[in-house]
């Protein structure tokens, strides 16, 4: 939406999209690995866990958990891409950024800092699958054991393969989506 100011010596500027309150996932009739993501007006194709949507997700089952979910923040690759408009807390990903996906780690599914060989899931990838990273509350308060860690909005890989849990969509979309996103945003799997 542009908007014309006539009396600010005729500046014009660009209006950012109105921020969405609830995006919705669902997956697709006849695969459980892929789904569509409602975002007000628009649709995305998504990839989903491999393991299809689960109401009792579990660490390791591939599952992208079914619930409601608030949208913490945007974790992103300065060194890929410029900063995404968005109304997210945003966060660059560093070199010892990663999550920690053991159970009896009493970080388990929280941000932590590694050294190189240190194990943890990398947030800092080759592949790009991370260099858009929408951290989501699912398993977060309380956080308990085994109940799933790491589980975000991130680049699909190509041809939608499917995930290990998470929401992922092409980059372009993703990026598109991030401008109407805020921390009063839900996500609603089902």
């Amino acid at each position: 939406m542009r908007i014309w100011y006539p009396q600010s010596s005729h500046a014009l500027f660009t209006m950012p999209p109105r921020t969405l309150v609830h995006i919705h996932v669902q997956s697709r009739s006849g695969s459980k690995t892929r789904g569509i993501l409602r975002a007000g007006g628009l649709f995305f194709p998504v990839a989903l866990g491999r393991g299809g949507i689960l109401a009792n997700k579990r660490e390791g089952d591939g599952g992208t958990p079914r619930g409601r979910f608030r949208l913490k923040r945007l974790w992103w690759r300065a060194d890929r891409i410029t900063r995404p408009r968005t109304g997210l807390p945003v966060r660059p990903i560093g070199p010892s950024d990663a999550w920690s996906e053991d159970p009896s780690d009493r970080r388990y599914n929280r941000p932590v800092r590694r050294r190189a060989g240190e194990p943890g899931d990398r947030l800092m990838r080759d592949d790009g699958l991370y260099d858009l990273i929408v951290e989501i509350d699912h398993n977060d308060r309380p956080r308990i054991a085994g109940r799933g860690s790491a589980v975000f909005i991130h680049v699909a890989r190509a041809g939608f393969a499917p995930t290990a849990g998470c929401v992922a969509l092409r980059r372009n979309d993703l990026l598109r989506l991030l401008e109407r996103l805020s921390p009063r945003t839900w996500i609603h799997i089902s």
